[in-house]
C-alpha cells in the first residue's frame, strides 16, 4: 500500500485547556477545556485512527505492529508523538526523564525529549525554559524555599518561534500559546511547580518532586535554536533539529512544489493555508489540521496551493 496515511486525531481534556484548538483548526473538541490533541500518536493512552484508505478505522500502533513493511524502523513501538497543545492557562512547571530513567522507573515506558513550534502566541506570552540555579544542591534548597521567581528562567515567544526541550530541561508553556510539539512517544512527566492550583474537586494536583530532582539537568540554561533554510521551487524549507530522536522541519509552499522521495517514513502536519497532495495518479485535500503519514517507499510526490506543514521523522 503506497497511499498516504491520513489520521483522526484524540482530543484530551486539561486545567489550563481552552477552545483555540476549535477557533484556529475547527476541530470538534469535547469541551471549552480541552489542552491536547494528539494529531500523530500510536500511545495507549491516546491513540490516532486511520480515516481513510485500505486501513481504514485501524489505531495507529495496530497498524504498526500489523504492517511493520509501511515503516521499516528498528523500533519496537512508534517512536513518535505529534500534538497541538492550546494553553489558554499556564502549564505545570514540569521535567521528563531520559530513556535510560523512564525504562528504569516507569515501566519500559520511553524518555521524552520534545520540540516546540508556536503556533499561536498572545501579546506578551512566555515560556519557562530553564533554571538559575547552579548546583542540585542550590536547585533543591530553592525549591524547598519557593523561590520560584528567581529559579525560573523566562523566555518570551511569538509565532513561529522553534524550542527544543531535552530530556532534563525544566520548562512550561504559558499562557495564550499554541504549540505544534514533536516528541518521543511518552507521557511521563515529573510537575515541579502548579501555582498551587486545585482541581475541580478542589484538590491540589500531585507533584512529583524527587523524581524531578533526579532526572533535572543541573546546570542548564536557555539556548536559541540555530537553524538553515533552502529555498526550492516553491518550496521553502526550514531545518530545526536533527538527532537521534527526532528530524523536525518546516515546509512553506506557495504554487506547486516538487518533493523528492523521503529516505524515511515522514509525519505531515499542515498548521496553516490548504492546499493539495498529488501522488502517483490521485489527489488529496490538505487543510489546516490535516495529519498524515507518508509511509516508505512513498515515492515522489507534488505539493500544491498556499500551506505551511511541519514535517517530522525519526
Amino acid at each position: 500500500m503506497n497511499q498516504p496515511i491520513f489520521l483522526e486525531p484524540v482530543f484530551q481534556e486539561r486545567i489550563w485547556g481552552g477552545t483555540k484548538l476549535k477557533e484556529l483548526f475547527q476541530y470538534d473538541i469535547p469541551s471549552e477545556h480541552t489542552g491536547e490533541c494528539w494529531a500523530i500518536s500510536a500511545h495507549p493512552n491516546g491513540q490516532s485512527i486511520v480515516s481513510s484508505g485500505a486501513y481504514q478505522g485501524l489505531k495507529l500502533g495496530e497498524l504498526w505492529s500489523q504492517h511493520p513493511e509501511l515503516f521499516r524502523s528498528s523500533s519496537s513501538v512508534f517512536p513518535l508523538l505529534t500534538k497541538l497543545l492550546d494553553a489558554s492557562d499556564d502549564l505545570s512547571v514540569q521535567v521528563h526523564p531520559d530513556d535510560e530513567y523512564a525504562g528504569k522507573h516507569e515501566n519500559g515506558e520511553l524518555g521524552k525529549t520534545e520540540c516546540w513550534y508556536i503556533v499561536d502566541a498572545e501579546p506578551g506570552a512566555e515560556i519557562i525554559y530553564g533554571i538559575e540555579a547552579t548546583t542540585k544542591e542550590e536547585l533543591v534548597r530553592m525549591i524547598r524555599e519557593g523561590k520560584w521567581n528567581q529559579l525560573l528562567t523566562k523566555v518570551p515567544v511569538k509565532a513561529g518561534d522553534f524550542f527544543y526541550v531535552p530530556s532534563g530541561t525544566v520548562h512550561a508553556l504559558g499562557k495564550g500559546i499554541v504549540v505544534l510539539e514533536t516528541q518521543q512517544s511518552s507521557d511521563t512527566t515529573y510537575r515541579v511547580y502548579d501555582y498551587d492550583r486545585r482541581d475541580a474537586q478542589g484538590n491540589l494536583r500531585d507533584l512529583h518532586l524527587e523524581k524531578a530532582i533526579d532526572v533535572t539537568t543541573v546546570p542548564q540554561s536557555y539556548v536559541p535554536v540555530s537553524y538553515t533554510v533552502s529555498e526550492e521551487e516553491s518550496l521553502k524549507k526550514t531545518s530545526f533539529v536533527s538527532n537521534s530522536f527526532f528530524t523536525v522541519e518546516k515546509w512553506e509552499v506557495s504554487g506547486q512544489a516538487k518533493a523528492a522521495e523521503q529516505a524515511k517514513y515522514t509525519l505531515f502536519s499542515v498548521i496553516e493555508g490548504s492546499g493539495e497532495l498529488h501522488h502517483q495518479d490521485s489527489s488529496y485535500p490538505l487543510k489546516k489540521g490535516t495529519h498524515f503519514i507518508a509511509p516508505v517507499d512513498f515515492g515522489a510526490f507534488t505539493l500544491s496551493g498556499e500551506l505551511t506543514m511541519i514535517v517530522a521523522h525519526e
